[in-house]
């Protein structure tokens, strides 16, 4: 049986590809591993939040919610821009840092590298700093939304609402920190303006969520 090699996303045939609409396509290998990451993130969040493992299921449905909007939304926004572009582009996850997640949030702790879009191709400066702005920009996006809402929530709902709004926050700001394999080491490299007015507006997004 003949193997192909593709060199670029818009060069694969979408009818054998995966799974999704004509913008965003999935393999199955792809969505498995990104629902295993989420479900674990979220396991690991609500044990960490939890007084008692007894109250783990009634936090779980939360942290879900949280890890959808920041973690999940956070890397399909990668694997978006990279696709626009024209690269293949996949989610890959990391399960010694899915199962280093777990264990530290039986201290109360929850600090995580579940995995990441690989994108396959050879990116420009520019276009590398791009896909790396579209993470850490979806997450400031809901946080905004979900600040926005808060005011008009109150009870369960609005202690849910300023929850995710802070997880988006918190996680638009540290990724945009300058510094090893993050993605604000890239869009530095990139353009030092979009980086500075970026992480300012995370800040921000941080220092509202936390007054409200």
């Amino acid at each position: 049986m003949e193997r192909k090699v593709y060199y670029s996303f818009h060069d694969i045939p979408f009818n054998s590809y995966g799974y999704g609409s004509a913008g965003i396509r999935f393999t199955k290998r792809e969505l498995n591993e990104l629902i295993i990451s989420v479900l674990v993130l979220s396991l690991a969040f609500s044990i960490a939040m939890s007084p008692s493992l007894l109250k783990v299921p009634m936090i779980f449905p939360l942290a879900f919610l949280a890890v959808v909007t920041a973690f999940a939304f956070h890397e399909i926004s990668h694997k978006y821009a990279g696709m626009k572009f024209g690269y293949w582009s996949e989610y890959r996850m990391f399960p010694q840092g899915l199962l280093f997640a777990l264990l530290l949030s039986f201290i109360g702790f929850v600090f995580a590298a579940p995995g990441a879009v690989m994108i396959y191709g050879s990116p420009s400066r520019e276009e590398n700093g791009i896909i790396s702005a579209a993470g850490p920009g979806a997450n400031m996006i809901i946080a905004s939304l979900f600040l926005a809402a808060s005011p008009f929530t109150t009870g369960i709902v609005g202690s849910a609402v300023s929850f995710i709004a802070s997880i988006n926050a918190f996680l638009a700001f540290f990724n945009l920190i300058p510094l090893g394999p993050l993605d604000g080491r890239k869009i530095f490299s990139w353009n030092i303006g979009i980086w500075a007015g970026m992480i300012a507006v995370s800040v921000i997004l941080l220092l509202a969520s936390s007054i409200w």
